[in-house]
């Protein structure tokens, strides 16, 4: 919970977290762990998986502690967690093996309470697991404890194109007003939905990466969907988000970006891939996708077919 306020001290925010999940109740465990090692606790805490399995074996902590169930899909999950917060100032969805330093919410509290203009504010990420085999639990809390050894960079801040979806704050109230909702039409684990839905709210205000709040993405394996998949939606969905806001918030040279450096990635490893990484899969859904845009039948939901 918020502390009170006197003079000169920083107003209070209602503040949540909102988790989406499937299929990795053990390790939501340990991102619940670290969320209660706030010096600043949530005001509302929300876990939203698909069914009870997903939470299974985890104990809430008091009414601001809830689970509520969505439709498969993380666009779903994500606006279920909206529609739980909505009496809340700032949401901070955190994918559900992000472990934050003790001080993260605080820092996020004070960034919002003193830049008005904030809309969305991303983490600084120590380390990332997604781009290797993971880290696991010990891990991640070995890298935020030699990092806490180190003072806080409190304040600072620089401005970024996006959020970061496994750890990304909004400005709630600014994105009811606009009806700023996740894209539903992006399915399953819903590549760059993060991408689309900060940017539609940085029409609105700022987006900065907050050097303060500081956490690690485990990048945990278990439960992500398979390679075809992924890689149909690797071409499908940044031409699909470029296409919906017309050159605005999803430039079509961002898609582009995007698309060429994932095509280029999965041709080079298909031969030698990673163990962790299944680039033949990725490959044949990136050529998938494009044959279909020959067809003109390439559509984000086209991926529960394959």
């Amino acid at each position: 919970m918020s502390s009170g306020t006197g003079e000169g001290a920083v107003p209070p925010l209602r503040l949540a977290i909102g988790i989406a999940t499937i299929g990795r109740a053990a390790i939501l465990a340990e991102t619940i762990a670290e969320v209660r090692r706030q010096t600043r606790r949530p005001d509302r805490l929300v876990l939203c998986g698909t069914r009870p399995e997903d939470v299974a074996g985890i104990m809430l902590e008091g009414p601001d502690e809830v689970v509520v169930m969505a439709a498969a899909g993380l666009p779903r999950q994500r606006n279920r967690i909206l529609d739980a917060t909505a009496d809340c100032d700032v949401v901070l969805f955190l994918d559900d093996d992000f472990l934050m330093r003790p001080d993260y919410l605080a820092e996020t509290e004070r960034m919002f309470a003193t830049l008005p203009g904030l809309v969305v504010s991303t983490g600084t990420v120590l380390a990332d697991g997604i781009g290797g085999p993971g880290l696991s639990p010990a891990e991640g809390r070995a890298i935020l404890a030699a990092d806490q050894r180190n003072p806080s960079p409190v304040g600072a801040s620089e401005p970024t194109f996006c959020g970061y979806g496994c750890n990304m704050a909004v400005q709630a109230a600014v994105a009811r007003r606009h009806g700023i909702r996740v894209d539903e039409r992006l399915p399953l684990y819903a590549w760059q939905e993060d991408v689309d839905f900060t940017r539609r709210l940085a029409a609105h205000g700022a987006v900065l990466r907050l050097a303060g709040a500081r956490g690690v993405h485990l990048g945990t394996k278990l439960g992500r969907g398979s390679g075809v998949r992924l890689g149909y939606s690797q071409v499908a969905n940044p031409l699909y988000l470029a296409r919906k806001t017309a050159g605005g918030a999803y430039p079509f040279s961002y898609a582009r970006t995007r698309i060429l450096r994932n095509l280029s990635a999965n041709l080079l490893r298909a031969t030698w891939p990673e163990p962790h990484v299944d680039r033949r899969g990725r490959l044949r859904g990136n050529l998938l996708a494009l044959l279909d845009l020959l067809r003109g039948r390439m559509a984000p939901e086209r991926v529960l077919e394959l």
